[in-house]
C-alpha cells in the first residue's frame, strides 16, 4: 500500500483535489470527458487518473490541464508548483511569461489598485499574450481560452482605470485579446461569442483609431461567414475591409484581399478569386521587406502561409493538380509546432490527392494527420471524414484505412 511518503506531493494533491471538488475517479474521468472531445472512455480515463494519483506517472500536459480545469485549479497549483513559474494572474506556466521579483509586485500591486497600471506590467501582459498565442497553434484552443478570458478581463479593468497615455495602449491590448479570444471561440465552434468578440474587437480599435485591428477584425468575421460556407457574406466583408487604407500595412491589406478571394473561390468565381490572390501576393512581399511595421497579431502571415490559401483556394476551384501542388510546398514549409494549421492543410492536400483520383496518396497523407485533426481542429476532422465518404463511395479499398485511424481511440498521455 502506497503512503504520502511515498508518492510524489503532486499526486497527492491530486488525489486530494479530487476527493475535495468531485469525490470519485469516475466522477473526475466524466467531468474532463464533458470539457473536451475525443478523450478516452470513462473506464479508461478512470484507469489512468488512478495511476496518477499513485504517482505511477506525471500525466501529459493535456492532461494536467484537463485535470486542473476539472478541479477549478490551475496546472502550475495542481503539478510540481515548486518547479513551475508562479504568476500573479491566471496563465499556463510557461518560463517566459515568469516576472521577476519586482515585477510581480508591480502587478500584484495593479491588481490591488488598477489605478497604478505602468508601463512594465503594461508590457507584461502583451507578452502573456504572444505567448499564448504560439501555445495555441501547438495545443489548440480548448486548453487556453478560460486562461486568456480572465486575463481579458483583468485587461479590460485596467483599462478603464488607466490614466493618459496608457489609457489608449490599455484599449488597445483589450482589442487584441479580445480578436484572440473571438479566433478561439470559433476554432470550437462558439459561433456567437466569436461574432460578439469580433464586433468588440472592431469597437475598441475604431474608438483609438487602430484601422490595422478594425481591418483585421472585418477579416476574421469573412473567415467566419467562410467557415460557414457563406461565400457571398465571405466577400462582402472582405470588401469592407479593403475599404481601410492609407495606415494600413501591406500585411493586413493582403490578409483582407486574400479573404475576399477566398469567397470568390467558395462561390465557383475563378477569375476574380485568382486576381485577388494575385494582389494579395504584391502585398504579402511589401510586407515581407518592412515585416517589423506589421502588427504583432500578423506573426503568422508569410509567403508559406500564403502559398497553403492559395492552394486551398484552387481546391474550392477544382483544380486538383495545383492545389496539391500548392498545399504540399507549403507544409513543407509550415513549422511542426502549428499542430493545429498542419492538420487542416494536411487535411485539404488529401481532399485533393482523392478529388484528382488518388485514393492511395490520399490516405498516406491524411493517416498522420488524423490524431491532431481529431484533437485540436474540428474542421480537418470534418475534411478527413469527408474524404472517407469520398473514397466510400468510388469503392477504393483504401476508405478501410482511413476509416479506421477517424475511429481508433486516442493514444493516453
Amino acid at each position: 500500500m502506497d503512503t504520502h511518503e511515498t508518492r510524489p506531493e503532486w499526486a497527492v494533491r491530486l488525489r486530494g483535489e479530487r476527493k475535495a471538488e468531485v469525490s470519485t475517479v469516475a466522477d473526475l474521468a466524466r467531468k474532463m470527458k464533458r470539457d473536451c472531445d475525443g478523450l478516452p472512455s470513462v473506464g479508461d480515463l478512470t484507469r489512468m487518473i488512478r495511476g496518477w494519483e499513485r504517482g505511477d506517472h506525471c500525466p501529459s500536459e493535456r492532461y494536467r490541464l484537463l485535470c486542473a480545469r476539472a478541479l477549478g485549479t490551475t496546472e502550475a497549483e495542481l503539478f510540481d508548483l515548486n518547479e513551475r513559474p508562479h504568476v500573479p494572474v491566471p496563465a499556463m506556466a510557461l518560463q517566459a511569461v515568469a516576472p521577476d521579483a519586482d515585477l510581480y509586485e508591480r502587478i500584484v500591486r495593479t491588481l490591488q489598485d488598477p489605478r497604478r497600471v505602468d508601463q512594465r506590467t503594461v508590457d507584461w501582459l502583451a507578452t502573456c499574450l504572444a505567448e499564448h498565442r504560439k501555445v495555441e497553434d501547438t495545443i489548440g484552443s480548448r486548453p487556453l481560452l478560460g486562461v486568456v478570458r480572465q486575463q481579458l478581463h483583468i485587461v479590460v479593468e485596467l483599462a478603464q482605470s488607466a490614466r493618459a497615455t496608457l489609457a489608449d495602449t490599455m484599449v488597445d491590448l483589450a482589442a487584441q485579446y479580445a480578436q484572440f479570444v473571438a479566433w478561439m471561440s470559433l476554432d470550437i465552434d462558439d459561433q456567437a461569442s466569436a461574432l460578439a468578440w469580433y464586433d468588440r474587437a472592431h469597437d475598441w480599435a475604431l474608438e483609438i483609431g487602430d484601422v490595422n485591428m478594425a481591418t483585421t477584425t472585418l477579416s476574421m468575421k469573412a473567415h467566419q461567414a467562410w467557415s460557414a460556407g457563406n461565400a457571398r457574406r465571405t466577400v462582402r466583408l472582405a470588401e469592407a475591409a479593403r475599404w481601410h487604407d492609407g495606415r494600413v500595412t501591406p500585411g493586413v491589406r493582403g490578409m483582407a484581399t486574400q479573404m475576399a478571394a477566398r469567397g470568390h473561390a467558395l462561390a465557383g468565381d475563378a477569375r476574380p478569386a485568382r486576381t485577388l490572390l494575385d494582389e494579395a501576393e504584391g502585398l504579402i512581399r511589401q510586407a515581407a521587406d518592412h515585416a517589423d511595421d506589421e502588427p504583432v497579431w500578423m506573426y503568422f502571415y508569410d509567403e508559406t502561409w500564403f502559398r497553403l490559401q492559395r492552394g486551398m483556394t484552387e481546391l474550392h476551384l477544382s483544380n486538383w493538380p495545383r492545389a496539391v501542388e500548392l498545399l504540399t510546398a507549403g507544409l513543407d514549409g509550415l513549422p511542426p509546432s502549428y499542430k493545429r494549421d498542419r492538420a487542416w492543410y494536411g487535411s485539404c492536400l488529401a481532399k485533393a490527392h482523392a478529388e484528382a483520383g488518388d485514393a492511395a496518396t490520399a490516405v498516406q497523407v491524411a493517416v498522420p494527420f488524423v490524431a491532431d485533426a481529431v484533437e485540436l481542429n474540428r474542421h480537418a476532422r470534418k475534411e478527413l471524414v469527408d474524404v472517407h465518404a469520398l473514397l466510400t463511395m468510388r469503392k477504393a479499398p483504401q476508405a478501410v484505412t482511413l476509416k479506421e485511424a477517424l475511429t481508433a481511440p486516442p493514444t493516453p498521455g
